[in-house]
């Protein structure tokens, strides 16, 4: 059975995140995507756990379903904390993704973590303790836990970032270390740039949309083949089981919002080589240059860009759906437009992923317009040009070289 999961998003009680984030919305989403377990996200928040308790209910081992809903559509207990402090003279700012068998075990961890902190404030709290005493508290609380540095090389939250992170898994949580199994890839990297650290090649690597909005579903995804259960997915990360954890989605890296080093403000984006020439300042206004993804992979690196890791789980990498017809027909990504030709395909096709990766060419060609079907064979295929995303601004994905275009043919 392929199990399609996505584990990190936000609920509307989140920080820059849509008013739609709630669970019918999610639910909705998940539906079109082909997602089978999502996360629900922002369990400490106290608002939004109130509405888990009351809005779902226990379906298989660890997994929840939307009262009244019948779908095989589920949910895990979710969360993500930052946790800002000092460690050894550097201000630390560190995002981790918590996966959580119950709401039970959620609402022991609630109890225990508000008296840490604030967390009413967000959805996604900050708390002034270190991580890795943040760490020893879930796992002591829940065993079965599953603690998760969240996209681990973005500059300012990652466990690796370069401006706040750590150099090694060791060095964030001393001997505590043992109990991570897994850590996230985030946007602006994929595996096969993980691989080349050596952290990066104990873990299993997962991927997640990181969703503000429900639209933003599934951008990254997980794809196992087990029961469907909490127990059977977690088994199947922490063993790193082939067989089991199939492969991961992933963004194309250059299109996440940290791949290359550059200042927003003026509009400098440089590869790794092009920030070492102007020894990482600004040539435009004399500031320093935020260190990006794939600068961070080169200093943490002991094996050289093209390494794969032998037992590391696969990966695809995908431009999501509705990116993907906006390209094709150009126009924004959110018109009505795309959303038409978006749900016309989702109801002939059933779900996004079902588009994106097993319907045949030929199929999606005799249905849909010609572009757009061609865009989606060479998304497939990899054939994309990308500006890449430097200093929180995300990348442009170009799949179509050509000019001019008609919205009934491609030239």
């Amino acid at each position: 059975m392929r199990i399609i999961t996505d584990f990190h998003i936000h609920s509307k009680y989140s920080r820059a995140t849509s008013y739609d984030m709630d669970l019918e919305h999610i639910f909705q989403s998940a539906q079109e995507k082909g997602i089978t377990v999502v996360g629900t996200g922002d369990f400490t928040h106290p608002e939004w756990f109130d509405q888990l308790k009351k809005e779902l209910e226990p379906a298989e081992e660890g997994l929840y379903r939307l009262k009244d809903k019948d779908s095989d559509v589920r949910f895990v207990v979710t969360g993500e904390i930052s946790n800002m402090y000092t460690r050894n003279g550097k201000g630390r700012r560190i995002h981790s993704l918590i996966i959580l068998p119950s709401l039970e075990s959620a609402e022991k961890i609630n109890n225990i973590l508000s008296l840490q902190g604030n967390i009413k404030s967000d959805g996604r709290p900050i708390l002034g303790m270190d991580t890795e005493e943040l760490l020893k508290i879930i796992i002591d609380t829940e065993p079965s836990a599953l603690f998760v540095p969240a996209h681990i090389l973005t500059p300012y939250f990652g466990i690796f970032g370069s401006i706040s992170g750590f150099n090694s898994l060791e060095e964030a949580f001393g001997k505590n270390a043992k109990y991570i199994y897994a850590m996230e890839t985030g946007l602006s990297a994929d595996p096969a740039m993980i691989w080349r650290i050596p952290d990066g090649r104990k873990m299993t690597l997962i991927s997640n949309s990181d969703a503000h909005s429900p639209s933003k579903l599934g951008r990254e995804v997980n794809v196992f083949d087990t029961e469907l259960s909490y127990s059977a997915i977690r088994d199947a990360i922490i063993k790193k089981d082939k067989s089991k954890f199939l492969y991961t989605i992933e963004f194309f890296p250059q299109e996440g919002k940290y791949y290359y080093d550059g200042h927003r403000l003026c509009t400098v984006s440089m590869s790794p080589e092009q920030r070492k020439k102007v020894e990482g300042i600004c040539p435009k206004c004399g500031r320093k240059l935020t260190v990006g993804v794939l600068s961070r992979v080169d200093e943490l690196a002991d094996r050289k860009d093209g390494f794969v890791a032998p037992d590391a789980i696969p990966y695809k990498s995908l431009v999501p759906l509705r990116e993907i017809i906006a390209e094709s027909i150009g126009i924004g990504s959110r018109t009505k437009g795309v959303e038409k030709q978006y749900q016309i395909l989702i109801q002939k096709f059933s779900n996004e992923f079902n588009i994106l990766l097993d319907v045949p060419f030929e199929e999606l060609n005799g249905f849909t317009l010609p572009m757009i079907a061609e865009a989606i064979k060479r998304v497939r295929s990899g054939k994309l040009i990308i500006e890449p995303g430097y200093d929180g601004k995300y990348g442009k994905v170009k799949i179509f070289q050509e000019k001019k275009r008609k919205k009934d043919e491609l030239f």
